[in-house]
């Protein structure tokens, strides 16, 4: 008896010592996902804080929190059900996919920066436009949409990126840990957007409240917030462009079509040299700069494509279905 009890324990210390190698496993997958898909965390965070300027502030955090479900429902029951799928079936329908999704960002971020330059322009172009809304419920009903929208651009990315990092893993692996990064990585976005959004209250609490330094500080964040805000939302903007722009180039080269991602890369490489007491940095920046380049130009070209085509066809496919429905 006592033989086999000694047997079942060892069982159990290997079997917990193969569950604990597995988990290790998954924070160190899940920590090199994350990594990776860094760059395109800190575009996500640019990109949401400018969807709550021109709200309440007793509507931020409420509108915070609708995204960030948003960005949730995304990643875990739509993009991962359908990256494993295809990474298992159709592994040659990601890049086109990514490139839509890069196409769809580089038109948005380009038509911001079109309605900043021509205002009256950009809205020329698209005749078939609702008018803005006056209800504030409505209002904030769209704002919310466009940020998921725009969220499950590069959502899509941040999974993608943390899929094409997995290739050795299983795919039950990969689900964990694909899963995980979602959820870490959405967590830190919205916290973080929370933060930025709600600075100014704070900054109002510490002025009434503290004394000497402390009160000081919280005039300043009260003074500086709305600024930085606006700033905010123009690198959000930029972020959109230069995203796009990139997933662009990558799916180019992807197709055989290189010439952009190594005119971008030599240029990078050869003013990273010029600095050698900041290279990485410097390759980056170059590196984010023709890939924006890239972005606005494709933008732009979307834009009437968008306005004359794209949209008179999306008008006339919902008037059907609504024609349908009616019948």
């Amino acid at each position: 008896m006592s033989v086999g009890l000694l047997a079942l324990l060892d069982d159990v210390v290997a079997l917990t010592k193969v569950a604990a190698a597995s988990l290790d496993d998954v924070a160190a997958l899940t920590a090199k996902a994350g990594t990776k898909a860094a760059g395109v965390v800190i575009d996500d965070a640019a990109v949401t804080p400018r969807y709550v300027v021109g709200f309440s502030p007793d509507r931020e955090l409420p509108i915070v929190w609708r995204i960030a479900r948003g960005s949730l429902f995304n990643k875990l029951v739509i993009l991962l059900p359908i990256a494993l799928l295809l990474q298992a079936f159709a592994p040659w329908a990601i890049t086109p996919l990514l490139l839509v999704g890069g196409l769809y960002l580089a038109f948005e971020g380009a038509e911001k920066i079109f309605e900043m330059i021509v205002p009256h322009e950009a809205h020329a172009h698209e005749p078939a436009s609702a008018p803005a809304a006056a209800d504030p419920v409505v209002l904030e009903n769209e704002r919310v949409a466009s940020a998921i929208r725009t969220d499950f651009i590069l959502s899509a990315e941040i999974m993608a990126i943390t899929l094409a990092s997995l290739d050795a893993a299983s795919i039950g692996m990969q689900a964990v840990i694909m899963a995980l990064v979602a959820v870490g990585i959405t967590a830190a976005v919205y916290g973080a957007v929370a933060l930025i959004v709600k600075a100014d209250d704070a900054g109002l609490a510490l002025a009434q409240r503290g004394t000497g330094t402390l009160a000081a500080f919280g005039r300043a964040l009260v003074r500086g917030m709305p600024g930085f805000l606006k700033a905010l939302a123009l690198v959000g903007t930029a972020a959109m462009v230069w995203v796009g722009g990139g997933i662009v180039v990558h799916s180019l080269a992807t197709f055989g079509i290189d010439a952009p991602e190594h005119l971008i890369h030599e240029i990078a490489v050869a003013v990273g040299g010029a600095v050698p007491a900041a290279t990485g940095a410097v390759e980056w920046i170059v590196t984010a700069v023709g890939s924006g380049i890239v972005g606005l130009l494709v933008g732009f070209a979307m834009i009437p494509i968008a306005g004359k085509v794209i949209a008179p066809l999306w008008t006339a496919v919902r008037g059907r279905r609504a024609a349908s429905a009616g019948a």
